[in-house]
């Protein structure tokens, strides 16, 4: 059975799914990223963006993307469910995706342990102290091929580049194509579970010169992919694309949006020995948790004794109690 290791943190809630020694899945939801998908929430009509097809609607403490829209007026009431999460993305975080249902009491989407739970793994919950058992399995390893994208693979390497259009997956490696190819495709379909890449993915295997050969391919993707998703044929360029139901972002998309630094310094943080710490860290992280005392206050309940930001106005934050 594969086991998950659930480790509720402060800000965040990280998990790994194990199956033995090997990490099949990294997770992390922030407690700042929004409602979860299947959240129903009761709002207002705030904006019609486009007639019959799309507009905003608003809650008390956000927004999100309505689509199909209902025939309403502007200000109207109505209940909605979040059916994707929030995206980070460079240029302009997406709104949360919403779509129209019967009026309803609001209720939260499922949190990740409860996912995990209903997926059938064997739920470890961890503690923020103690053995560090998420990064004895590998924890930092996995977000650093999330950062970079470079996840190296027997005989080669794959480049995983997340894009507003899709999630593109370079093959680079020396030798046989073909087998470079069936290699990287069961690579690249491990790596699409680990990571929980959805949406549109596209995959660039080496040109293959016979038919054979790129069926070969497509039916390595078959066999290590897990259900539901769609894929085109390899072509002859050796380019296939994949479309997996998208709820929520994937790794390779939280690790670079604001903020994720700073909980991982945390995280850190929150497993030194007890007593006043300076946290140390990119300026961009210090500065994003200053904007947050919340945070700080509460890593310094949890080492009793002060946090200070150096540079953020200088001061220690929290008082700090056993």
């Amino acid at each position: 059975m594969t086991e998950a290791l659930v480790e509720v943190g402060i800000g965040a809630t990280r998990a790994l799914v194990l199956d033995g020694d090997r990490v099949v899945e990294v997770h992390v939801e922030r407690d700042d990223s929004g409602p979860r998908a299947g959240a129903r929430l009761n709002g207002r009509l705030a904006q019609i963006l486009v007639p019959g097809r799309r507009g905003i609607v608003r809650w008390d403490g956000g927004e999100g993307l309505l689509e199909p829209l209902p025939a309403l007026t502007e200000g109207a009431a109505l209940s909605v469910e979040v059916v994707r999460e929030a995206i980070p993305e460079a240029a302009r975080p997406r709104l949360p995706k919403l779509r129209a249902i019967p009026t309803t009491a609001p209720a939260a989407g499922p949190n990740l342990a409860a996912r995990l739970k209903a997926a059938g793994h064997r739920m470890v919950m961890l503690t923020g102290h103690g053995e560090d058992r998420l990064e004895a399995a590998g924890w930092s390893e996995q977000i650093e091929m999330a950062e970079t994208g470079h996840v190296p693979f027997p005989g080669g390497l794959l480049t995983i580049s997340p894009t507003p259009a899709m999630t593109v997956i370079d093959v680079d490696g020396p030798g046989d194509a073909e087998a470079l190819a069936v290699a990287a495709a069961h690579a690249a379909a491990a790596a699409i579970r680990r990571f929980g890449i959805t949406g549109s993915i596209g995959i660039d295997f080496p040109t293959l010169g016979s038919k054979a050969a790129r069926q070969a391919v497509a039916a390595a993707i078959d066999a290590a992919l897990p259900l539901p998703f769609e894929r085109t044929a390899v072509n002859g360029f050796g380019f296939l694309q994949i479309v997996r139901p998208r709820l929520r972002p994937a790794l390779v998309e939280a690790v670079r949006a604001p903020g994720f630094a700073a909980l991982e310094l945390l995280r850190r943080a929150g497993r030194a020995a007890p007593g006043p710490q300076t946290l140390i860290g990119p300026a961009s992280a210090i500065a994003w948790l200053a904007a947050r005392p919340q945070l700080t206050d509460a890593l310094a309940r949890r080492i009793g004794g002060a946090v200070t930001l150096p540079g953020a106005n200088g001061g220690a934050t929290g008082g700090g109690h056993g």
